[in-house]
């Protein structure tokens, strides 16, 4: 383990560790760069590229991150399931509605993240992205794994849950948290914040 570097339990995804230093490159991105052949080592030398492929290994392992949150947050349907079986043997036929909200809201939310905007902004688009604002979209996906696995132990809860409507309420609270911190994202490439 790197300095100021922490792994997320059982999944691997590196984040910044409380307290770590700043500026501290991410596994994911250093991997990315350390991957490169002779022929992209020698582009890199050209004046202004570099920056460019910089940009690009940022947003690839952007990607890369939001795609492994949006699998493990599609983990906890795997509760939901149990829950809403639950609910049909016991005959508790109303609990039904709030597994499919928490549902919706689950797929929702993973889909958000899933297909989030890479930071791409075109040679003449109006908006440019800065790498400054790519690095906190970054860390703000790091930050957002936090949120994935406070919501896939809310699910998981439900299932052994006495009182499987309030957990649901409480999974649904959680997802709805999810989203807004997927908006904030949002909002840190528009430059909004």
């Amino acid at each position: 383990m790197r300095a100021g570097i922490s792994y997320l339990p059982d999944w691997g995804l590196p984040r910044l560790a409380p307290g770590g230093p700043t500026g501290v490159s991410m596994s994911i991105l250093d991997d990315a760069r350390a991957g490169q052949n002779a022929l992209e080592k020698l582009m890199n030398a050209i004046p202004g590229f570099k920056g460019y492929r910089d940009k690009e290994l940022r947003r690839d392992a952007d990607k890369l991150l939001r795609e492994s949150l949006a699998a493990r947050l599609d983990e906890g349907k795997k509760s939901l399931d149990a829950v809403a079986l639950a609910a049909t043997r016991g005959g508790s036929l109303d609990v039904i509605n709030d597994v499919e909200t928490a549902r919706k809201r689950l797929d929702k939310v993973a889909n958000r993240i899933r297909y989030a905007d890479r930071g791409y902004a075109g040679l003449f688009a109006a908006v440019k992205v800065q790498e400054d604002k790519l690095e906190q979209a970054y860390q703000h996906d790091l930050a957002l794994a936090d949120g994935v696995d406070l919501a896939r132990g809310r699910a998981a809860e439900a299932v052994a849950a006495p009182d499987k409507a309030a957990a649901l309420r409480l999974l649904i609270d959680e997802l709805d948290a999810l989203d807004a911190r997927v908006t904030q994202r949002e909002d840190i490439l528009a430059g909004v914040r």
